[in-house]
């Protein structure tokens, strides 16, 4: 009895090892055949970046994204020089998939999904310059309330203005026609936020000169103190400005990111101190004030070089740690990172602010011939669309930013390749002061190109 009941228990034990082998059999088919079912892993295992994993490649946007003079002048007050990274554009690799581990993607509701198809059906880039008798939508000479004078062309020496006498007609799309009286009723009781660099600025200036037709309006209020938005002790000038209009409470305001990613100086009693650069986090002043806007648009781009970061004494960081991947601090791949980085977050922020459209504007770009802004390179081209006038391709020249906001309800602001057949509309070589040997292929005269990114941005609203 004692025997049987030995070779009982054996065989119970053998028969839950078969069942225990079956089941492990069964688990490991299964997670062959279903990708979804995974392990649990940390924040910090799901942040290692290995960049080798992902696609490389060179957006033709931003190939020449180096410091100019003017950029340099408006943006960062120390010296700063070209290394050869800067020299030679860097490749950059696509973090479209990457981050979806990052933050998780928050599905929208079938409604807005419905509307937001409906939107992205009408590609805006799509169609052609033509001729319009009715532009300047303002006076280059009398904005001078909102316009900086070194982007007021018409108070330079330049005789050349027509570049102003045209306008943007997309290829499919009903885009009305800019009225500041009817766009304010629109908007009113909206907040629209630009943050980003110079050329951020230079649509926001062109904005507020839209609005006010160019003209001095005592009505509109300076609010910039409600956004901390005011020019500190020795600071050459605020982070940003807000105004406000108040005959519809509408407020237009701006805030200065050149690389959109989130400043923290190490020492905040030092003035020398190293900067922080957090490319996993979004500007504190985004996330401090988002609630409070309705409409929000996002550029970056121009200041990713390694002379503008050095100069600014910015050290990358990824999960409050400096970063040590070399891959991943190479510019380009860098500035992939931080797109990516915040355009999910700001996904992920969009269900609890329903009334905010957020929209990210592809690079502006620079047309520098025959060198660059410090070996002799110019745009002397004051005749317009020498290199034609349509744009027939479905897809942005920015790929960066087009594969950042893919799969999200942040709306492509898609500027670039129209604005590439404008390279008559740069600053150039005229200046306020007459200063010889500077050529700015960068920025744009105003009135000028960053009036069609408004006039895209109000269509698309």
């Amino acid at each position: 009895m004692k025997g049987a009941n030995i070779y009982r228990m054996k065989g119970r034990h053998l028969s839950v090892t078969l069942l225990v082998l079956t089941f492990t059999t069964i688990f490991l088919w299964a997670w062959e055949k279903n990708p979804f079912v995974t392990t649990m892993q940390s924040a910090q295992e799901q942040f290692n970046i290995h960049t080798s994993d992902f696609v490389i490649y060179t957006p033709k946007s931003s190939s020449s994204d180096y410091l100019t003079p003017n950029e340099h002048v408006e943006e960062t007050d120390s010296e700063s020089t070209r290394s050869e990274e800067s020299q030679v554009p860097e490749k950059e690799f696509d973090a479209s998939n990457f981050t979806n581990s990052f933050v998780p993607h928050m599905e929208d509701s079938g409604s807005d999904r419905t509307l937001s198809s409906k939107i992205k059906d009408c590609n805006y880039s799509k169609g052609r310059w033509v001729a319009e008798s009715q532009r300047p939508l303002y006076s280059g000479f009398e904005c001078k309330q909102w316009l900086s004078e070194m982007w007021a062309c018409r108070l330079t020496q330049r005789t050349d203005f027509s570049f102003e006498g045209y306008r943007w007609q997309p290829e499919n799309c009903k885009m009305p026609e800019f009225e500041k009286s009817a766009f304010l009723r629109r908007m009113q009781d909206k907040t629209i936020a630009f943050i980003g660099d110079s050329l951020g600025r230079q649509q926001f200036q062109s904005l507020m000169c839209m609005a006010t037709g160019g003209e001095w309006r005592a009505d509109v209020e300076d609010v910039g103190r409600e956004y901390g938005l005011v020019k500190h002790r020795g600071a050459i000038r605020p982070d940003g400005w807000a105004y406000r209009f108040s005959n519809t409470n509408t407020t237009i305001l701006y805030y200065w990111s050149a690389s959109l990613a989130d400043l923290e100086p190490l020492n905040s009693t030092d003035k020398a101190t190293d900067v922080a650069m957090h490319l996993d986090r979004a500007p504190a002043f985004m996330r401090r004030f988002l609630h409070r806007f309705d409409v929000l648009v996002l550029n970056t781009g121009h200041h990713w070089n390694r002379g503008k970061i050095t100069a600014n004494r910015w050290v990358m960081y990824v999960n409050g740690k400096p970063l040590r991947d070399k891959q991943l601090m190479a510019i380009g791949n860098a500035k992939n990172f931080t797109v990516h980085s915040v355009a999910r977050w700001l996904d992920s922020q969009l269900p609890s602010h329903p009334r905010l459209k957020a929209f990210f504007r592809t690079i502006s770009p620079r047309h520098f011939r025959n060198g660059d802004w410090n070996t002799g390179g110019n745009c002397d081209n004051t005749t317009p669309l020498t290199g034609g006038s349509e744009i027939s391709q479905d897809e942005s020249s920015d790929p960066v930013i087009a594969a950042a906001v893919k799969g999200t309800n942040i709306t492509l602001l898609d500027i670039t390749a129209l604005s590439e057949l404008r390279d008559e509309g740069h600053i150039s070589r005229y200046s306020v002061k007459a200063t010889t040997g500077v050529n700015d292929c960068l920025h744009w005269c105003l009135p000028g190109i960053p009036d069609t990114w408004n006039e895209l941005l109000a269509a698309q609203v």
